[in-house]
């Protein structure tokens, strides 16, 4: 892989990375085309990374498809493959982690303790191997690219991250490889984050901008939901990721919650139309 990128930096290729866990999903190739529409080298990897699992998590059973990723990679054009084995990301003796003091320490680092220390750890050294100009992440891991957009100005790393839409299910279900764990039951369930966020819509589209009058709104869609148990519904700065009163600004409205034994994230965006405007964005 490290000689694949310095060939491509010696043809000035314009080189994107897509990282991912595999089990792929269309959220994953809607990255590829995006970065095979902007990069004259596209390069994906394929690593389930063992340092962003806390001991109580899903890592041995976390779906693992590689022939049929490795084929949609290569029906989509991608010109590099990197699927490592662990003891070539963390040799005999590794002891050196990247720590992003502040973003990872709420919501899910509060949540999943370690967890984004694994997620910057695995992410710098995929940059380091890869040399991309640009890397793809989609938005729904949205507290995730915040710490990597964070560690990559903090460290001063020349590669661009570019986030992409949420892609979802026709009933709203954000894509997502854990969805694979879900049963009936807790599939139709499911679409209670979904609901949830809606809930928040209505409330900001009617121009209420107290953050525990949203937060209401959203608990009560997941009090009625009786196989989900909300972890949390907040609405966050979506820089910083610290807790707002009012929203204001560039945010994220933010919810996590358990289906049965399957942990679900989503979120929502919200925007400002224009500086000092009172006009929202909210994406969804």
């Amino acid at each position: 892989m490290k000689e694949a990128a310095r060939q491509a930096r010696a043809e000035n290729h314009v080189v994107g990375l897509v990282p991912t866990m595999g089990a792929l999903h269309e959220g994953h190739l809607s990255l590829v085309r995006r970065a095979r529409q902007e990069c004259s080298r596209v390069y994906a990897s394929l690593f389930v990374n063992p340092k962003q699992f806390g001991a109580n998590e899903d890592f041995a059973k976390y779906p693992r498809s590689f022939d049929s990723d490795a084929a949609l990679f290569a029906e989509l054009g991608v010109d590099a493959l990197f699927a490592p084995a662990p003891d070539e990301i963390y040799p005999p003796g590794f002891s050196t982690y990247v720590n992003v003091e502040g973003t990872s320490d709420r919501l899910e680092g509060r949540s999943r303790p370690g967890h984004f220390r694994g997620v910057a750890t695995v992410v710098l050294k995929l940059f380091e191997i890869a040399q991309p100009d640009y890397a793809y992440f989609g938005r729904k891991d949205a507290q995730q690219v915040a710490v990597i957009r964070r560690m990559v100005r903090d460290l001063n790393l020349s590669v661009q991250i570019v986030v992409c839409p949420i892609i979802r299910e026709a009933d709203g279900l954000a894509l997502s490889s854990r969805n694979a764990y879900l049963n009936a039951e807790e599939r139709r369930a499911a679409t209670v984050l979904h609901r949830a966020l809606q809930a928040a819509r209505t409330k900001l589209a009617e121009g209420v901008r107290d953050v525990l009058e949203i937060q209401t709104a959203m608990r009560a869609v997941f009090s009625a939901e009786p196989l989900a148990q909300l972890d949390y519904a907040e609405i966050v700065s979506a820089d910083t990721f610290e807790p707002a009163l009012r929203v204001a600004g560039t945010s994220y409205v933010l919810v996590a919650a358990r289906l049965g034994k399957t942990r679900l994230l989503d979120n929502m965006l919200i925007e400002f139309a224009e500086k000092d405007s009172a006009e929202l964005i909210l994406t969804i």
